[in-house]
């Protein structure tokens, strides 16, 4: 390969017909490069000696996503082990290549709730397109997976589709009944009378019992719920679009109990509805960006339960809020025999804040500070326990102890959930106060950031080696 002054991306280098196509580095400006007669439908410029210079534009993306299908996002969900990779900052998906281009795991790079897309201000074009690039640049061909994350409406699940993701993650939270008890549960219909109290379901040798009380509580929560996901996956079926669809009943307070879990996935298949995994609320903690809380062996005693189901019923369980859950990686690893969807987030902003107060400590006390200003309206929206009187006076601490901070639960979930004021902080003249200079910093340590991802996500994946257990 010629080079014609510009530093090459050498794993990106492919051919469309008769045209070179790669990517490369000008300064610190990343481009596409087309080498040929013409551009090759890229929208590009003529810069002389049949070279063609194309910005990371989304015309430009969809373009590479048509020549080198690869690069465009598939259904994955079937493989026995996945992994989501939430991106807040569209930077992160070149470190989860490094780690998933060797590991017999489906990785989700495209990952992203309506809400994050809210308070990051980015679309699905730019989660999609980010993810795109990055394949390309790295020559990465073993395909991965965008997923609309927490959607609550046919109206985002239809924007979701019609970008290209390929997974649906419906989120039934808004259907889910609370407060039920025996004494307020309606009547039950006979039809779920004849169908779960007439018998003993076995579960790989676990027996299922309902109690009449208890079908009755499940039937109030769950009904709705069912009906939305089946008026969702008929809505999917119908349109033009294929996508893997995973059922979410987390986004709730109280944890879903075995049999719950049962009578769900059983009248969400009785009507014909197919998905790919379920997300139950597990008994514990599931904090943002922290380990498990909660009793570890009562967890492992359900999730026997709900992975037998999972096995029994022919889909598998999917653990929301994953990041950082190393107390329980093992048990999860083991109990479900490798065969699960894990999702993590926040913990790729962690890491990227982390490296901030590593290479440039003066910019991050600025944030830290910032920060706390605006923890109590950032929790409103996000759920956590931390508690702001116990983190350390950062003013007290030297340049080479402010990245430790990130060791402390309390100042993880405080910039965890503070992503969005951070971002979009911005002064008197309409400047972002801090966004550029981030954004500045992790490209200047991109290398850096790469290595960080490997090693903090490799951590979970060793752990969730059920192979190792």
């Amino acid at each position: 390969m010629i080079n014609f002054g510009f530093a090459i991306f050498d794993k990106s280098v492919n051919s469309v017909g008769e045209a070179a196509v790669y990517m490369a580095k000008d300064g610190d400006k990343t481009i596409i490069i087309i080498i040929g007669k013409n551009s090759a439908g890229f929208k590009a410029v003529d810069i002389g000696d049949g070279k063609f210079r194309a910005e990371l534009t989304h015309e430009n993306a969809v373009v590479l996503r048509k020549h080198f299908p690869w690069t465009a996002p598939v259904r994955g969900l079937h493989k026995f082990m996945s992994f989501g990779l939430g991106d807040r900052l569209g930077i992160a998906a070149l470190g989860h290549i490094d780690l998933f281009k060797n590991k017999d795991v489906f990785p989700v790079f495209a990952q992203q709730s309506v809400r994050e897309l809210k308070f990051t201000g980015r679309t699905y074009d730019d989660v999609l397109d980010a993810v795109t690039f990055a394949v390309f640049r790295e020559g990465y061909k073993k395909g991965y997976g965008a997923d609309g994350d927490h959607l609550k409406t046919k109206e985002d699940v239809e924007l979701a589709l019609s970008y290209g993701f390929t997974m649906i993650t419906l989120d039934c939270s808004n259907h889910i009944k609370k407060n039920v008890t025996a004494q307020n549960a309606p009547a039950l219909p006979q039809k779920y009378i004849d169908k779960y109290l007439s018998e003993e379901f076995d579960i790989e040798g676990i027996p299922l019992v309902f109690s009449k009380e208890e079908l009755a509580i499940c039937v109030e929560i769950f009904e709705g719920a069912i009906s939305f996901a089946e008026e969702i996956y008929n809505f999917i079926n119908d349109s033009k679009h294929e996508a893997d669809l995973e059922i979410s009943l987390d986004e709730t307070e109280l944890s879903t109990t075995p049999l719950q879990h049962y009578f769900v996935a059983r009248e969400l298949l009785d009507a014909g509805i197919i998905f790919s995994t379920i997300a139950p609320r597990f008994c514990g903690e599931f904090q943002r960006g922290l380990d498990y809380s909660g009793d570890k062996a009562q967890f492992e005693k359900e999730l026997n339960v709900h992975a037998a189901i999972a096995r029994s019923l022919g889909y598998k369980l999917s653990f929301h809020s994953g990041s950082d859950k190393f107390s329980i990686f093992p048990i999860i690893g083991k109990v479900t025999r490798g065969n699960f969807h894990i999702k993590t987030s926040g913990t790729n902003w962690l890491e990227a804040m982390r490296l901030a107060a590593l290479k440039e400590p003066a910019l991050y006390r600025e944030i830290h500070s910032y920060a706390l200003s605006v923890f109590n309206e950032a929790k409103k929206i996000y759920q956590v326990k931390a508690d702001t009187a116990k983190i350390p006076d950062i003013s007290a601490l030297k340049d080479e102890e402010v990245s430790k901070l990130f060791n402390n639960n309390d100042v993880r979930q405080l910039i965890h959930v503070t992503y969005g004021h951070i971002l979009n902080y911005k002064n008197s003249s309409g400047s972002f106060v801090f966004k550029d200079r981030l954004f500045n910093l992790w490209l200047k340590y991109e290398n850096d950031y790469r290595s960080a991802l490997v090693k903090h996500i490799g951590k979970h994946l060793e752990l969730l080696d059920s192979s190792k257990k």
